[in-house]
């Protein structure tokens, strides 16, 4: 094991929070707070003993990306680039807006001993456009004239974080996902090889490189290490960001609920729902049987229609696809207006070829975007046919369970093209 030196002063965090001070910190109250930045030397080792892996939403091992970057850079003997993905583009998830304004230092220093690693001097900083966060952030890198990061803010769009998009929109281009060959990490900004983390990716990294793998392991599973920020939505209140050791008890992150629940989604917009029954496992991708993604949780309230919630979301994924290939142009505004009619009780029942018809269109976009917005999409529809079965066979009966209207996910207005009015 390659082994980077304890920084002096350095206050190990065992208790969470480990990532979210009460208030944010300035660079000098960082500093007291976690000891100064390690360097990269060897830092893909330990990021391998630690097992951490991304936190954006498809937890992909870091280590493999630090090496696959670094390894094309010597390939190519182009300079590589560093970029810390901050757009958070689903609007259920909070944690990286709310992990940029409490600890923007943390993940600064994460991204310069990424930079570091991958033997480059050339980081990027992205946020959306209207986040609020540019000025924190300026602030912050004011603070350490030293350090080059070019912040830059890119158009509010789900897809505006897939990776291909945003080294596309950093390189001068639309922002729009492209075909994964070559992948960013052998071309990505400017063309040269391209290192992208989630933020709250390279939060982590700074920690590890400062406290080592066996203090990150001592949160979380054996399997799944280390501790992840979660978004959670309730019922009547504003969504709370929280960090959590994986492994921990579902029920224990949404607290005593004041309402009965019929179903949690797990993952955000391109998640999974499950039956409620989910509220006594564990958060781990392993014990919930589907992918964690950024950290997205919601508890339904029995009195909704998850049909309906499932519906809103499914319009606001089509109408967010970057319309460039078959399966978003044509597909996804299928699948929302289908489900649109599903979720309506006067219509389902006059249209027995629903459900066959989202089996079809399903199978049919999967895997055969240009990004995995399709895939993401299928995922929560077949999920929502599942766990939703007793209320799509109400539905057809010309009959709605769900007696209140409220949403519970948020979902931004916009008018709808004619196939999903």
């Amino acid at each position: 094991m390659a082994t980077i030196p304890q920084p002096a002063g350095a206050v190990l965090q065992d208790a969470l929070p480990r990532l979210l001070p009460r208030t944010p910190l300035d660079l000098a109250a960082h500093t007291a707070q976690y000891g100064p930045r390690a360097g990269g030397q060897g830092l893909a080792a330990l990021l391998a003993e630690a097992g951490l892996t991304g936190r954006g939403g498809a937890a992909f091992p870091v280590h493999r990306k630090v090496e696959a970057v670094a390894a094309a850079a010597r390939r190519s003997g182009r300079t590589p680039v560093a970029v810390a993905n901050g757009c958070e583009g689903e609007p259920a998830s909070h944690k990286d807006a709310t992990l940029l304004r409490l600890a923007p230092h943390l993940v600064l220093d994460g991204l310069l001993t990424a930079a570091e690693a991958i033997g480059t001097r050339t980081a990027h900083l992205a946020v959306e456009q209207g986040s609020g966060l540019l000025p924190g952030l300026r602030a912050a890198l004011a603070e350490r004239p030293g350090d080059h990061v070019v912040l830059t803010e890119v158009p509010r769009r789900f897809l505006s974080g897939e990776s291909s998009a945003l080294t596309g929109y950093l390189s001068g281009g639309s922002g729009l996902p492209r075909f994964p060959q070559p992948p960013t990490r052998e071309r990505g900004v400017g063309g040269a090889p391209t290192l992208v983390q989630n933020v709250e990716t390279l939060a982590q990294l700074a920690l590890i490189s400062r406290y080592g793998p066996g203090w990150f392991r001592t949160a979380g599973t054996v399997a799944e290490p280390g501790s992840m920020l979660c978004t959670v939505h309730t019922a009547g209140g504003p969504p709370r960001v929280f960090e959590a050791s994986t492994g921990t008890p579902l029920r224990r992150l949404f607290g005593p609920l004041p309402y009965a629940v019929q179903a949690v989604l797990v993952g955000g917009y391109h998640g999974s729902w499950l039956p409620a029954a989910a509220l006594d496992r564990r958060l781990a991708a392993a014990d919930l049987g589907v992918p964690l993604g950024a950290g997205v949780l919601a508890a339904l309230p029995a009195n909704r229609c998850g049909l309906v919630e499932t519906a809103r979301v499914l319009r606001y994924l089509a109408l967010e696809s970057a319309g460039q290939c078959g399966p978003c142009l044509n597909g996804l505004p299928r699948i929302a207006a289908a489900f649109a009619d599903l979720a309506s009780p006067a219509k389902a029942a006059w249209e027995p070829r629903l459900l066959d018809d989202l089996a079809r269109w399903s199978g049919l976009v999967e895997g055969r975007g240009v990004c995995h917005h399709p895939d993401g999409t299928v995922r929560l529809v077949r999920s929502a046919l599942t766990v939703f079965a007793a209320e799509v066979t109400a539905h057809q009966t010309g009959y709605c369970t769900g007696n209140s209207p409220a949403p519970l996910l948020p979902v931004p207005s916009d008018s709808a093209p004619e196939g999903l009015r």
